[in-house]
């Protein structure tokens, strides 16, 4: 019915075609909308931060309160009370991330960018991939890689006839579906909160091009699209929270001596 409407110049509902952007110069391939705003992110955190810490006073300017305000979220909150003591060295690697992740979200709301660029999943799936190496990497020079595999393959207090099941399970939970799970919980959430704003606003500009009656609902669907932009504001905040705690858990994870 959707297809059919849309020939008939009707309304065209959004579809994930609306997420395959084509490139900007040319035919290259690297030079989508998603790619040039991973690099405005870079950019615009790399200048805030810098212009934040510039000039720094004891008494802050508010340049500076809202610098150091992220940071110490990241470092107080995100690292040292979920790594413990040995926080400090993933402090910059946790700040990078989340950063990152918050700023490339909020492109979804940001007038005349409007598109997140998590919700291409192969950001995502790169993200994932960088937390799970250094992951990996923190828990073999913690323990050893024996002691690292047999800990993954042979869980203790396990009977022995169980581990024919249990050990595919467990480096299958370790090396794939943890990463996938973390990769795809960010992607889902800005995929589908950026097709639901397309619904809202598209739909209320169709219904004011519409005849009269269709015109006075159009301003509840506008309404309603401002309302999910506040609510989409909130889910972009929280998944780069979400994405980055997980993180400090599994590198906390690592350094442990059980898990």
């Amino acid at each position: 019915m959707a297809i059919l409407l849309a020939e008939d110049g009707g309304f065209k509902p959004p579809s994930t075609a609306d997420f395959e952007l084509p490139p900007v110069f040319g035919d290259n391939p690297y030079t989508t909308k998603p790619i040039f705003l991973v690099f405005l992110s870079v950019i615009l955190i790399s200048i805030f931060f810098i212009a934040a810490s510039r000039k720094a006073a004891v008494v802050p300017s508010k340049l500076q309160f809202a610098g150091e305000s992220i940071y110490s979220f990241v470092r107080n909150d995100l690292a040292r009370d979920v790594i413990g003591h040995e926080f400090m060295r993933f402090v910059p690697y946790l700040f990078t991330l989340f950063t990152f992740i918050l700023t490339n979200n909020l492109f979804g709301i940001v007038p005349g960018l409007q598109f997140p660029a998590m919700s291409r999943v192969s950001f995502p799936y790169v993200l994932a991939m960088f937390t799970f190496v250094i992951f990996h990497y923190v828990a073999i020079k913690h323990k050893g890689l024996i002691a690292y595999l047999k800990e993954i393959m042979f869980m203790p207090g396990v009977p022995k006839p169980v581990y024919i099941l249990l050990t595919p399970i467990e480096v299958a939970t370790y090396f794939l579906v943890r990463p996938l799970t973390l990769s795809l919980r960010l992607f889902a959430n800005m995929f589908a909160g950026h097709l639901l704003l397309l619904v809202f606003i598209l739909g209320g500009e169709h219904l004011l091009q519409g005849v009269i009656g269709l015109k006075l609902v159009s301003p509840f669907a506008f309404a309603f699209g401002i309302g999910l932009t506040f609510f989409e504001f909130m889910v972009q905040c929280l998944q780069a929270y979400i994405f980055t705690l997980l993180t400090a858990l599994y590198i906390a994870g690592a350094l442990a001596d059980e898990h």
